[in-house]
């Protein structure tokens, strides 16, 4: 049953890939994959817990040692694994709801025409370049999740073909995964890295900076032979073709909403709570200022301007999706074939590069937070002055740093590899084999040269 948790997580994979000729939504596929592996998980706990590979288990036994017994493996896994990944998705599903809602909330109050406007005269090879600089820069304060959602959003305002939009966000998702590699905030694996001590903030960006630029400069400059045509014009959405804001809310809405956004990091930093507070607390803030515009405004325009009515036409299943794939992947990491993966990465390749390379390969397909906790728990931080191979695993050691590039940037490599793909195949509807054919080998370029330039650097 331990191999069968894997089959069905195939299966499930397999199915969201192939979305588009079976038919069924990836929503669906997704869903029921997460459910079938906890299901299976909780049906043969004992069994595939005996095996011997969770460390998750092993950590449990060690406070509970007469746990293991038939009723101290449900205990385990249905009241403190199941909960305690809940309580991982639901943040993260809560921070990419408060997270759409504010992008939402700037875009209906026509908040976007503060930068279109700026731009719109631009060449799509600049506008090109325009956008991945910002989402880089973006998502090292941000998070690469919420970067993409304002990005693309902001794409959406300026390129009206359909294949073009889709190639700019491919290299978006780039740019915001080689963006939060370099900073302790700016991707859930850093920051794992970061509270963890396993690397510090001034080490981990003179290490992974350098490398992160690189990532993100080799697609981009193969992405702009693709990029035809001089004018880039503002496209009209539904509630743009008739101007029902004034300029003052349009700024003063779109000044609150990246300040809430940027506000994120800054009361993780100063109160140490989740992000996820953060971002409910902004929601809120901009929540009260819908409900005070919205009252000068007659009964229609008044409607669509509140945020109640706007949080209605989030896109729900791309939340729902997200949810599928974030509790599949915890099964397996409780179950223990995550870590049985570590220690296969550690036996046959034995080289803090190579280890750390396939990592970042794996982040592909799987979460990169669930990869780099198993990491956490298969390697520990060496003391200071350990000497030899043992150096390496100091804080801000080789593997740890190189870890946070290739962990970060390695999921580029495939659209749902990371919570940013995840994002703009949602916003987007980008088809998972069009964006393996067009996106993924110029990303696998620029994560290979990233990881040569951090390589010759240590």
């Amino acid at each position: 049953m331990f191999s069968f948790m894997l089959i069905v997580f195939i299966i499930g994979y397999l199915a969201i890939i192939f979305e588009s000729q079976i038919k069924i939504s990836k929503t669906a596929s997704a869903l029921f994959m997460g459910v079938a592996v906890w299901v299976v998980y909780s049906l043969n706990g004992f069994e595939i817990l005996s095996l011997g590979h969770s460390h998750s288990w092993h950590e449990f036994l060690s406070y509970h040692p007469a746990s293991n017994t038939l009723t101290g493996v449900n205990d385990f896994i249905l009241d403190h694994e199941l909960f305690h990944h809940l309580s991982e998705v639901a943040s993260i599903v809560f921070f990419l709801l408060g997270a759409m809602t504010i992008v939402e909330i700037i875009d209906r109050y026509q908040g976007f025409k503060v930068i279109t406007s700026k731009i719109h005269q631009s060449s799509r090879v600049k506008l090109l370049w325009i956008i991945a600089i910002l989402a880089f820069v973006m998502s090292s304060v941000l998070d690469n999740l919420t970067t993409t959602i304002v990005i693309i959003s902001l794409l959406n305002k300026l390129i009206s073909s359909k294949e073009e939009r889709w190639l700019i966000s491919g290299i978006v998702v780039i740019a915001a995964n080689a963006g939060g590699a370099w900073s302790p905030i700016g991707d859930v694996t850093t920051i794992m890295l970061w509270i963890g001590e396993q690397v510090t903030t001034v080490k981990l960006i003179k290490a992974v900076l350098i490398p992160s630029i690189v990532n993100i400069l080799v697609p981009l400059t193969i992405a702009s032979f693709y990029i035809k045509g001089d004018a880039v014009k503002p496209q009209l959405g539904e509630d743009e073709t008739v101007v029902f804001t004034t300029s003052f809310e349009r700024n003063i809405v779109f000044a609150l909403g990246i300040t809430a956004l940027l506000f994120v990091p800054i009361l993780k930093t100063w109160t140490g709570l989740p992000p996820y507070m953060g971002m409910l607390l902004g929601l809120s803030v901009m929540w009260t200022l819908t409900e005070i515009i919205s009252r000068k405004k007659d009964a229609d325009d008044g409607r669509r301007l509140n945020a109640g009515y706007i949080i209605k036409k989030l896109d729900t299943p791309t939340i729902l999706y997200f949810t599928g794939i974030l509790l599949a992947v915890s099964a397996l990491s409780s179950a223990g074939q995550l870590d049985l993966i570590a220690e296969y990465l550690d036996k046959h390749i034995g080289n803090i590069y190579g280890i750390n390379m396939a990592i970042g390969c794996l982040s592909s397909i799987v979460d990169n937070s669930s990869l780099v906790a198993a990491t956490m728990g298969m390697y520990e931080t060496a003391q200071a002055g350990a000497t030899g191979y043992l150096s390496n695993f100091i804080a801000d050691g080789n593997f740890w740093t190189f870890l946070t590039y290739c962990a970060g940037t390695g999921g580029s490599m495939m659209i749902i590899g990371s919570a940013a793909g995840v994002a703009a195949m949602g916003i987007e509807k980008i088809p998972f084999g069009w964006y393996l054919k067009k996106i993924s080998w110029m990303a696998f370029l620029g994560f290979l040269s990233g990881a040569l330039t951090f390589y010759l650097l240590n």
